[in-house]
């Protein structure tokens, strides 16, 4: 897999600008993610973490997502930035997307104002959305990043990228 910098146009960024370890930043930018045909989340108030060669992954707001479309999963997981993550299953109607979002109830410290906040996998949902621009998944559905035509990479994910 070709690891060379794609070079950003006007208005893109590059995920090789990146940071390592990874950078939490407010987002104003309009968030939605559609479930089973419905509305589950809808903020302008997110926060995205940027790492190198990752695009962005987008955290929500609790407030801003329909609690009856999160089911508390026992799935966990460990990241070495942000801590230990716990999973929801996203139910609407008769639809379920198993351990699809994850959040973080006790971050590190560099990462406290995401605590609670929520992640979705955009492969596991209807569509998610920035500024009405449909998201495409990172490659390889093990990462949760959102593509959008203002991120350039190439991403890791995809096969042949797991040392990068």
């Amino acid at each position: 897999m070709n690891r060379e910098r794609t070079i950003p146009g006007p208005g893109q960024e590059s995920v090789w600008d990146y940071p390592r370890p990874p950078r939490l930043e407010d987002s104003p930018k309009h968030i939605q993610i559609v479930f089973n045909g419905v509305v589950i989340a809808d903020t302008h108030q997110a926060k995205r973490v940027l790492e190198t060669s990752h695009p962005p992954v987008y955290y929500l707001p609790p407030a801003d997502i329909n609690p009856d479309s999160l089911i508390a999963s026992a799935q966990a997981s460990w990241c070495e930035w942000k801590g230990r993550a716990g999973y929801y299953t996203v139910a609407v109607g008769d639809r379920q997307a198993p351990n699809a979002a994850w959040f973080y109830p006790e971050p590190t410290p560099a990462f406290e104002p995401i605590k609670d906040y929520v992640a979705f996998y955009p492969h596991l949902m209807e569509a998610c959305y920035v500024d009405g621009e449909q998201v495409q998944p990172q490659p390889g559905n093990f990462y949760g990043g959102w593509i959008t035509s203002d991120i350039v990479g190439p991403f890791k994910g995809a096969s042949g990228t797991w040392g990068w």
